[in-house]
């Protein structure tokens, strides 16, 4: 992928360009200060167990997980994307679901996080995908917001479930 270079009159007075680039191995450690941001500004420090090495094997090992965007503008490290295939059997197309978008609160307004999403939008195109979908709180306002703007659709009429820990366990012993 050709880093994208975003400028705008937020970063260009920052004196900054913005470049989109996709992670590899050697940036486990930026990942991981990224999603401790994101769980940091959705209060779920207590649930976060990633660790640099577990990012090494299951985003860069043999067999990846996830896809993972990074942005930095004026040097600096400043967002991420994750996101990874999922399909729709109703459009028998496959789609993307994006996991996680942060920018540092310090970077945001700036055009960071639609040039993440324009960017994931891109790959979505080009590998024929019918859509792209993602999940976020709801007391997250200004994501919500931002996101309207973008075009994206609330899906109010599906709920969310997940499956994890001893449930998941006794789910898949059974």
């Amino acid at each position: 992928m050709v880093p994208e270079r975003v400028t705008g009159s937020t970063l260009a007075a920052m004196g900054a360009d913005l470049e989109i680039v996709a992670a590899q191995a050697e940036h486990a450690a930026v990942v991981l200060e990224m999603i401790r941001g994101l769980a940091v500004y959705e209060k779920l420090e207590h649930a976060m167990t990633a660790t640099e090495a577990q990012l090494r094997e299951t985003l860069f090992g043999e067999k990846p997980g996830a896809e993972v965007l990074l942005a930095r503008a004026g040097g600096e490290w400043v967002g991420f994307a994750l996101f990874f295939p999922n399909y729709s059997t109703f459009l028998a197309k496959p789609g993307i679901f994006l996991e996680d978008l942060f920018v540092k609160p310090e970077a945001r307004g700036q055009g960071i996080g639609g040039a993440l999403l324009r960017e994931i939008a891109r790959r979505a195109v080009a590998r024929g995908c019918g859509r792209v979908e993602w999940s976020v709180l709801d007391w997250n306002e200004p994501s919500i917001g931002f996101y309207k703007k973008l075009g994206a659709i609330p899906m109010e009429e599906w709920t969310v479930f997940r499956l994890t820990g001893e449930a998941l366990s006794a789910l898949g012993e059974a």
